[in-house]
């Protein structure tokens, strides 16, 4: 299979040529040389970014990234990591079916006014005591309750 060049591979992969080349940089991906003025990439730096575009959506960082795909061709991924960073989106979901469920409480309520309804008035002291817990996240989980 014959190297492409970083349009092309912008294309195939829906990346940015300019996250491409920040992904190089970076030593997350490697250009094979180049063509003119643009650089040429083996066609199995698609299956490498793909790699990247999970460990993204996963929450991982650029350089939680590349710890585990290193400089090599086959990349060496942490299972604990994996499972780890697994138990933290499951914690996540459970808070975010919580909220849900709050929300559609309070857009149902027959009570008055959403703050003469004790259940609704629970939601609110658990969504204050869970962002004083976890100051990182404070601002999201007020404006989401």
């Amino acid at each position: 299979m014959r190297d492409i060049d970083i349009a092309e591979l912008s294309r195939r992969s829906g990346v940015r040529a300019s996250a491409l080349r920040y992904y190089e940089e970076r030593g997350l991906i490697a250009s094979t040389g180049r063509r003119g003025l643009k650089r040429l990439f083996d066609p199995e730096v698609l299956e490498r970014l793909s790699l990247i575009a999970l460990g993204r959506a996963s929450g991982f960082s650029l350089d939680e990234i590349a710890a585990m795909l290193g400089g090599a061709p086959e990349p060496v991924i942490d299972k604990a990591r994996l499972r780890a960073r697994a138990e933290e989106i499951g914690r996540r979901i459970e808070e975010l079916s919580r909220m849900r469920e709050g929300l559609l409480h309070a857009s149902a309520c027959t009570a008055p006014t959403l703050m003469a309804c004790a259940k609704f008035r629970r939601i609110v002291r658990f969504a204050g005591r869970e962002a004083a817990a976890t100051p990182s996240r404070s601002r999201f989980r007020a404006t989401a309750v």
